[in-house]
């Protein structure tokens, strides 16, 4: 597909173990010649984590996108009104991220923005990594899936034999899945198998 002239709002929730593989779909979307606008959780302005520090992932966003990071409700409610993004991807969305949107909650730059997307009718795709996918939250993720104008990346169990309920989307298949949405499809297959036996 071909990004030229398509706004890309590129979420991040508080999964900070797959930052580092979620950052190459940034730089895809930017290659591919789409404008990217980057919004991101507290967490990420806030929290150094053995996966990286706070700073180090503000100047990496801010470097793949040219573009500031919207990091408060203020900075995303305009996001609404403006209609801006044509697409907007949430990766990685946390079981956190998951329960408060399938719940009507908005309490941070990323649940205002998705609630943007939403009111606009326009396709929000979701790229889930929570430990709890088959848990608590698989009633939230239920509602969500059947929520209009909501997709997901494809995902399924990471580590069934140590974390049976842990789920997490194919990371690489981002891409694939906006164009998808842009078109109003889901993905398939969305369920899919992470885990290899040996």
């Amino acid at each position: 597909m071909k990004w030229e002239g398509k706004t890309v709002g590129y979420a991040l929730s508080g999964s900070h173990c797959t930052f580092a593989e979620v950052m190459p779909q940034i730089q895809k979307f930017v290659d591919s010649g789409a404008k990217v606008i980057p919004i991101v959780t507290n967490t990420i302005m806030t929290t150094d984590t053995r996966f990286g520090t706070s700073e180090s992932w503000q100047k990496q966003l801010k470097e793949i996108t040219g573009n500031d990071i919207i990091s408060s409700i203020v900075e995303a409610e305009p996001l609404g009104p403006s209609k801006l993004l044509d697409v907007m991807v949430i990766a990685p969305c946390t079981g956190n991220t998951t329960s408060k949107l399938a719940n009507a909650m908005t309490d941070s730059a990323v649940l205002m923005a998705a609630k943007a997307q939403m009111r606009n009718q326009r396709p929000l795709v979701l790229a889930i990594s929570t430990n709890d996918g088959l848990g608590l939250n698989a009633a939230n993720i239920a509602k969500l899936l059947i929520t209009k104008h909501i997709y997901f990346v494809p995902f399924g169990q990471d580590a069934p034999h140590n974390k049976p309920n842990s789920l997490v989307a194919r990371m690489d298949l981002i891409h694939d899945t906006c164009a998808a949405a842009l078109e109003g499809k889901q993905l398939q297959p969305m369920l899919i198998e992470r885990f290899q036996y040996t």
